[in-house]
């Protein structure tokens, strides 16, 4: 009774599962090589920066607010291979900028592009930040993100039972050994009908994929679902929810947050003294935010703790008026639950063990959509099948029919 109801709890959360798979599967095949691909087909907001530095966050904020008088930047980020992302928006009671996000050379603060982050893409430009907002949300906002929030944990949830239903039945009498048993359910029988090889592809497939199906299951409601991830992670291992997460508490209005020169040389400052606190070593600058609703800034940077090929998450937090430290995020050797957390949101972004994994990742996407094709293909055929027998009459009824027919 128990195996028959994991069945169909099997069956229909798969099925309302597959059409959102479909999708982050797709786009999760494309965004394994995001910067290969934007750099394809935008090449001229990569800027070649041979054997320099180039402007700090603070210079390229101001010559992006010289560019847009009328807006304010919200965010620098340079942790992209040649590549300077600014996000910005107009300022209080100004006219809307037209655009959210701007690009500048690093070297000379020359404005390289200007586009709507994640807007239905009308130049090559912005089809790589379409693809990444689909993927994140379906390019539906907060309600996209928790439609996919909640499919990601009936997913994790799922990952659990279908692994129970490819186990040999219990009490079953057989005089082979349980791993004899269980060995066809990893396996394909390419000789089989069309419906057996499905079959097949699917249980073996899911059983091949089982930890990665989990790793991307469980770090989507990290990055989904946020808040139910740090209750559990939390019970669990000592685990802090990131700063960004954190219910916004907007400042007063009437104080000024610190200019991009101070709040630049701060988050160093700060960072300076978490790195001889904790024992770790800057490598370099990433980003400096403001995020003007919860009255902090953010200063990123990589450092040695961080577990990445690329990019950073070793962060200072600091109040936007007065400096002060409001937390520090360092990716692992903190928290138990936070180096867990780091590990799984890397193996999502194929953000480790180079461009070996970031083909498996990409590859996986695909594999992602066999899985869901191939289960809502063996519930059509089930269903099919069903009907079928439903409509054959049953012998006696069909003595009588001759019968009467006489």
């Amino acid at each position: 009774m128990a195996r028959a109801l994991l069945v169909l709890l099997h069956r229909w959360t798969g099925l309302a599962m597959a059409g959102f798979l479909i999708i982050v599967g797709g786009t999760g095949s494309l965004l394994a090589f995001y910067g290969e691909l934007n750099h394809l087909l935008a090449p001229e907001l990569y800027a070649d920066l041979p054997g320099t530095a180039g402007l700090d966050a603070a210079a390229l904020a101001q010559r992006a607010e010289a560019l847009a008088p009328n807006g304010q930047v919200n965010t620098v980020y340079f942790g992209y291979d040649s590549l300077v992302e600014m996000s910005m928006e107009s300022k209080s009671g100004a006219a809307p900028l037209g655009f959210d996000y701007i690009y500048l050379d690093r070297r000379t603060g020359a404005e390289l592009g200007r586009l709507f982050w994640g807007a239905f893409p009308t130049t090559r430009a912005g089809v790589m930040p379409f693809v990444y907002r689909v993927h994140m949300t379906l390019a539906a906002g907060e309600i996209g993100a928790w439609l996919l929030g909640l499919t990601a944990l009936v997913w994790t949830l799922d990952c659990f039972v279908a692994f129970y239903l490819t186990l040999p039945a219990a009490g079953e009498r057989s005089r082979k050994s349980f791993l004899a048993r269980w060995k066809p359910a990893w396996l394909v029988k390419v000789a089989g009908s069309f419906y057996r090889v499905n079959f097949d592809l699917h249980r073996a497939g899911g059983l091949w994929l089982w930890a990665f199906l989990l790793i991307f299951a469980w770090s989507s409601v990290y990055m989904n679902l946020n808040g139910f991830y740090s209750r559990v992670m939390s019970l669990v291992f000592a685990y802090e929810q990131p700063y960004y997460f954190a219910p916004t508490v907007s400042p007063p209005r009437d104080i000024e947050p610190l200019s991009w020169e101070r709040a630049q040389s701060r988050g160093r400052q700060l960072m300076a003294e978490q790195a001889r606190a904790h024992g770790f070593e800057i490598e370099r600058d990433l980003a400096l935010y403001i995020l003007r609703d919860k009255g902090v800034w953010e200063y990123r940077v990589r450092s040695s703790r961080d577990i990445g090929d690329k990019y950073g998450q070793t962060s200072v937090w600091f109040d936007a008026s007065s400096g002060a430290l409001r937390d520090v995020s360092l990716p692992t050797g903190h928290r138990a639950g936070n180096t867990i957390t780091t590990w799984l949101y890397e193996l999502h972004k194929a953000n480790v063990f180079g461009l070996t994994y970031r083909i498996f990742v990409s590859l996986f996407g695909l594999l992602i959509i066999m899985l869901s094709v191939t289960g809502v293909y063996i519930w059509w055929k089930k269903r099919s099948a069903r009907r079928e027998r439903g409509r054959r009459p049953a012998p006696g009824r069909a003595r009588e029919r001759e019968e009467a027919a006489c």
